[in-house]
């Protein structure tokens, strides 16, 4: 799979995508991040992606412009491509949506910024509008990278254990995970659950269904 990003702050993503299970991921070819400045489509000298507000009011707002130009570069031919804006306005991230775009061949994210993106881009080439909670942030570069990792762990083979997606937290609508333990079985008098250190797979399952229940 291919996840593409524009963003007029391309830096913000060199810590996030080059650690971890996401580094992993792209060393093994099992998934392809490219993260694009969208300033290389701008007309100007200045590489301008910005303008004030039809209509006045705060703020500046992305141009269509460069953002069209860059999506017709980047977009691959006769794939499975899907296009998102990111914007504390749009439909709400969820693991679904994580486990729908996985079966996507190519995702373009473009990362909005300042007051928002001209509506033109929202209307005309992006087929979602995506936030990631109701918030707002300063710009939806963090967004990107949460929806770039949520889909990238669960291609097949990513994570070391298959199992890992299975049982766990929204992994089927209104699911939440049970609490997990490790050594030592006690620590300054907090103890193990003594279901856990019972070797009784049955009864464990039970308690892990009872606690699952209870989130």
């Amino acid at each position: 799979m291919q996840i593409d990003i524009l963003t007029i702050f391309p830096d913000m993503f060199t810590g996030p995508f080059s650690e971890s299970i996401l580094k992993r991921a792209q060393a093994k070819g099992q998934v392809t991040l490219n993260v694009h400045d969208l300033r290389q489509w701008a007309s100007d000298a200045h590489h301008t992606t910005d303008d004030r507000p039809y209509g006045g009011g705060p703020g500046m707002v992305m141009l269509v412009e460069p953002i069209d130009k860059a999506i017709k570069s980047i977009k691959l031919p006769d794939v499975k491509t899907k296009i998102l804006v990111t914007a504390a306005s749009g439909k709400s991230f969820t693991q679904s949506k994580a486990r729908e775009y996985k079966e996507l061949d190519q995702l373009i994210i473009v990362a909005g910024h300042y007051e928002g993106i001209d509506q033109r881009v929202i209307d005309h080439l992006a087929d979602e509008s995506i936030s990631i909670g109701n918030y707002v942030l300063t710009g939806g570069e963090l967004p990107a990278m949460v929806i770039a990792d949520a889909i990238t762990r669960l291609i097949p083979g990513v994570l070391g254990d298959p199992e890992s997606i299975v049982d766990e937290s929204h992994s089927q609508e209104g699911y939440l995970e049970y609490p997990h333990y490790t050594r030592p079985e006690t620590y300054n008098g907090w103890e193990v659950p003594k279901t856990l250190l019972s070797g009784n797979h049955a009864v464990i399952k039970q308690w892990r269904l009872d606690q699952s229940s209870k989130k």
